[in-house]
């Protein structure tokens, strides 16, 4: 009865049942029922009927039985009690290695790893003896905080008891070597394992070396996958999962991810994509086709998926985004609520987010900030960032900074940046230093993000001179090395101010090679200021860099046809023909009552394309009494 009414989630009619036979039914066992009701409240991570169970140990006298006490601690662990979950076994007068075990993992799940290192201690000084379990949960602790002295501890106890011959312990150190960055040493423990007759020993350690998210570790992982098959073994759908980041982005690493696409498809890897923890594989190829601007290969893979769920549902809107379709983004996450019944979650709306920014406007973003705040998700830190950024994007500083002020999440440097950059998009430059000093009082150490924001405010603000302080205190003071982005942000700070020659020198002793964002903030300036010299300069470098780049091309035309150099520009356009060069045409939109309108260049397909070109004349006579612009006629 009682298993029949967890089934249909029914919390009254379980309670009533577990009440009439606990209390009338001699025939039933009284721990059978409190064993099954408390199963159902860690099943359901219900804190109520938790709480309710434990009342009836009490009430039957059931407080000392082992059993039982376990399942109350793993249930108040698992609705997040851990307080209670301790209460309950320090009442236990009698302990078993279970009890430490399951209290020691109950801290671990609510990050409360002193509190696991100091019940462990205990452990050690009692009756009951650490086993393999127990060392296995704290390995997996000392990787989660970076405890590199702690884990090796750890592995002493272990080598002491021979617990690392056991396979499941051994892998969590060697999990635990990775996460704390000793690679060397984690590869000593794998090959000092006994038995690898299985994968799990071999993912163990191609997930640690993944996880470090070092590229020079890339060919390694292949390596390991070659001597794993050397040794007889096949790479299962956890092994591919894990090799599956490693590919898509460009056409090498796409290769990669089709042979292990065919690979899944061949072993039937793929029979239960969408179910089960199968759900992860596809996922997965999601993300490396969507990578690689293939979205409708990502859209087939979804599309035959058995059953989706959340994360698939976000793993290919995030693929959408990823690839600049933000209206299908749009209109697959109101058919995961509408049509299919799922529920986003945290990483679903700042996956869609984005799109907001660039597609739905701002009133798309206040819908899902206020499904945030419904589902109690607005202290999400990840979630809060996107929110600022969305917010600053689509033009609403105030709320953007609403967001930021919010004291019930904890701001990390991103939240910091993501106003900065709000500002400096704005051209808020003055607001963006007073931001920025402010995060520097406050002990945090700016990033490469929060510096272009920043001197990105003071190149659209004029503030040369602060920039450049700026820009010496992140180099002397906090030792950071200039990028790329960091550099182009200085010279379009000069170049703006019409310092271009101070800017061309500062190319000069760039500790880098100068990319085409440096080329092109100096080709903006140029352009900007009207210096000839300078323009043609940059657009030789951009050519050389970029050669395969048709907007440099069009744009070297555009320029040499407003000089009326049209040699030059049959020249130009002569050498797009040879090197095959198409420039996709600009488009814009814009959401008027629920309704969006494309526009491209040169567009006439729109039913109010006379009165919009109409409109656009009347403001480019009206720019151009203020001599600051070009000849309506080139512009058009």
């Amino acid at each position: 009865m009682i298993i029949l009414f967890s089934a249909r989630n029914t919390f009254s009619f379980t309670r009533l049942t577990f009440r009439h036979y606990t209390s009338s039914s001699p025939l039933l066992d009284p721990s059978l029922c409190l064993l099954q009701l408390l199963q159902f409240s860690i099943d359901h991570q219900s804190l109520n009927l938790a709480k309710q169970s434990h009342g009836r140990v009490f009430h039957l006298g059931f407080d000392q039985h082992s059993l039982i006490a376990t399942k109350l601690i793993s249930a108040y662990s698992l609705c997040k009690n851990p307080s209670h979950a301790r209460h309950v076994f320090d009442s236990v007068r009698f302990k078993n290695v279970y009890l430490w075990n399951t209290m020691i993992n109950g801290y671990a799940r609510n990050y409360l790893y002193n509190e696991s290192f100091e019940l462990f201690n205990r452990m050690c000084r009692s009756e009951d003896s650490p086993d393999d379990f127990t060392v296995s949960t704290l390995s997996k602790v000392c990787g989660e905080i970076g405890n590199l002295y702690a884990g090796k501890a750890i592995h002493g106890v272990c080598i002491r008891t021979g617990f690392v011959s056991d396979t499941v312990v051994a892998n969590s150190i060697v999990s635990m070597y990775c996460k704390c960055k000793d690679f060397i040493e984690s590869r000593k423990v794998f090959d000092e394992m006994p038995h690898r007759n299985n994968a799990s020993s071999w993912n163990a350690l191609i997930a640690g070396f993944m996880a470090s998210r070092e590229c020079a570790f890339d060919s390694y992982i292949w390596e390991l996958i070659k001597y794993m098959q050397i040794e007889k073994l096949k790479p299962d759908a956890f092994t591919v999962s894990s090799l599956l980041p490693l590919c898509g982005g460009d056409a090498e690493k796409l290769n990669y991810g089709k042979e292990l696409h065919c690979y899944i498809v061949k072993n039937e890897l793929d029979l239960g994509l969408g179910s089960g923890s199968d759900v992860h594989l596809g996922c997965c190829l999601i993300d490396v086709y969507s990578r690689s601007n293939k979205i409708n290969v990502a859209r087939r893979i979804f599309d035959r998926m058995k059953s989706r769920n959340v994360f698939a549902w976000t793993a290919l809107i995030n693929g959408y985004v990823q690839n600049g379709a933000f209206d299908e983004a749009l209109v697959l996450f109101l058919e995961m609520q509408v049509r299919h019944l799922v529920e986003p979650n945290k990483v679903s709306l700042v996956s869609v987010l984005p799109a907001c920014s660039s597609f739905a406007g701002l009133m798309g973003g206040k819908q899902i900030h206020g499904f945030a705040i419904r589902k109690e998700l607005n202290d999400e830190v990840s979630l809060c960032n996107a929110l600022i950024d969305m917010y600053s994007k689509c033009g609403s500083l105030n709320c953007a900074r609403r967001v930021f002020n919010n004291h019930s999440f904890r701001k990390d440097s991103i939240s910091w940046s993501s106003m900065v950059f709000g500002y400096g998009l704005h051209g808020k430059g003055q607001e963006a230093i007073c931001l920025y000093e402010e995060m520097l009082q406050l002990g945090i150490k700016p990033d490469v993000i929060t510096i272009v924001g920043v001197l990105s405010a003071c190149g659209r603000s004029g503030l040369v001179n602060e920039g450049l302080d700026i820009y010496k205190s992140v180099v002397q003071d906090y030792g950071i090395k200039p990028t790329l982005e960091i550099c182009a942000c200085v010279v379009d700070m000069l170049g703006r101010s019409g310092q271009l020659m101070q800017a061309l020198d500062f190319i000069k002793t760039m500790p880098m090679k100068p990319g085409p964002s440096v080329w092109g903030a100096l080709l903006s300036s140029s352009l900007l200021h009207g210096n000839s010299e300078m323009r043609d300069l940059a657009y030789k470098f951009l050519t050389q860099i970029e050669p395969e780049n048709p907007s440099n091309y069009v744009s070297l035309s555009n320029l040499y046809a407003a000089s009326k150099k049209w040699d030059v520009v049959a020249e130009v356009r002569t050498m797009m023909k040879e090197k095959q060069l198409r420039k996709l045409p600009g488009c814009s939109w814009i959401t008027i009552s629920s309704e969006t309108h494309s526009f491209y260049v040169a567009d006439k397909i729109h039913p109010c394309s006379d009165r919009i070109y109409e409109m656009l004349h009347e403001l480019f006579l009206a720019m151009k009494g203020d001599n600051n612009f070009a000849d309506y006629e080139y512009l058009m």
